[in-house]
């Protein structure tokens, strides 16, 4: 399998330009990453297939699933090309690199761990401040248009809020100039638990069962079904943030409460 990897990386580097693999492959590998995860949540809820996993009973309408594309591809090749174009000499100078070898799978490992606590961290300050009455009003209720959420929902959000929390996804490659995979491989896990976290699906296999500390879809659905007020959960991936600051006793008394009830209807059957 290394040798497969390697040898198509070989193609790759050998027929592309760094500025256009770390740009346009970029781009390129987000946007089918984000649609092909993205997408069949959309057939799931117009077929009303394992609805009985749906968070929220609410579906939502053929037009508004056709706004939210209809706006993302105008986001994306109208804010994220071009970000990801303008980006490339900073991460140049930070040291990126395409070249073999690759880097060990220490290495690799190490710094996408220190992506996702770093990303949590200023995901989550970022988005708490998001959530005050101006910014709220002005930019982040673009993203709240949708309080029964999908896995496209996700990156639906106005321009300013892209290039801000945005930046909460770049900040680690940008400080540790990683090798291209490692970033591609970043972006790529990055999409697929934000995709996951909007999707509006609980399902028994999904990680949030069986990975401690991680937020995924109930946890974040119940964050775009309240006011701007009070919703609480602004987490990223993991929930340790919403918990040591105490932004997640709304979510976690309701679940409480649903545990009991469901502990009491078994009690008297």
């Amino acid at each position: 399998m290394a040798a497969i990897i390697e040898s198509g990386w070989l193609y790759l580097i050998t027929h592309f330009s760094d500025f256009q693999l770390a740009s346009l492959g970029s781009f390129f590998l987000h946007e089918s990453v984000f649609f092909l995860s993205g997408l069949p949540f959309i057939y799931l809820e117009r077929a009303g297939l394992l609805s009985k996993y749906k968070i929220q009973t609410k579906n939502n309408s053929l037009a508004a699933q056709e706004k939210c594309i209809t706006r993302l591809l105008l986001y994306h090749i109208g804010v994220n090309l071009p970000l990801m174009i303008a980006s490339y000499p900073f991460f140049r100078f930070m040291g990126m690199k395409s070249s073999l070898p690759f880097p060990s799978w220490k290495v690799v490992l190490s710094q996408i761990i220190f992506y996702f606590i770093l990303e949590d961290f200023v995901f989550y300050w970022g988005h708490r401040f998001l959530h005050t009455k101006w910014l709220y009003k002005h930019v982040h209720s673009v993203h709240h248009e949708y309080a029964t959420p999908f896995g496209l929902t996700s990156e639906y959000a106005h321009p300013a809020e892209i290039l801000f929390l945005g930046f909460a996804t770049i900040i680690g490659p940008a400080i540790t100039g990683p090798h291209l995979i490692t970033l591609w491989l970043w972006m790529t896990l990055r999409v697929l638990e934000t995709v996951e976290a909007h999707c509006g699906y609980h399902f028994p296999w999904s990680l949030s069962n069986f990975l401690p500390l991680y937020g995924g879809a109930d946890f974040h659905d119940y964050h775009h079904r309240l006011l701007y007020t009070k919703s609480g959960n602004y987490s990223s991936t993991f929930v340790y943030m919403d918990w040591i600051f105490g932004t997640d006793k709304g979510y976690r008394k309701l679940k409480a409460l649903k545990r009991d009830g469901v502990e009491e209807e078994s009690k008297e059957t």
